[in-house]
């Protein structure tokens, strides 16, 4: 019984660490592009947004909305790191 209990902060736990992996390179990357830097926050807004939506999708799992904002936002989130990635790869 415990474990339900954990289990939001659990599944919103995940989300962050891409969120903060996200400010963490925004927080290092004054000198790069503003294009650039545009993109690691849109991707860590995005990944917040989702770990909120999962946090009470878990809490009322019969909540069709918050599944589809959690899963889209995620998805928004992954793209703007990939390409956030692409063009710190460019940037090197």
């Amino acid at each position: 019984m415990g474990g339900s209990f954990v289990e939001p902060i659990n599944n919103a736990a995940r989300p962050v660490t891409l969120a903060a992996l996200s400010m963490t390179i925004l927080k290092f990357s004054v000198d790069d592009p503003y294009e650039l830097r545009l993109i690691l926050l849109l991707g860590a807004i995005m990944f917040l947004l989702s770990s909120f939506f999962i946090f009470f999708a878990t809490l009322y799992p019969t909540r069709r909305i918050l599944w589809t904002l959690t899963a889209t936002t995620f998805l928004i989130g992954m793209f703007f790191s990939i390409t956030s990635s692409i063009l710190l790869l460019m940037i090197l």
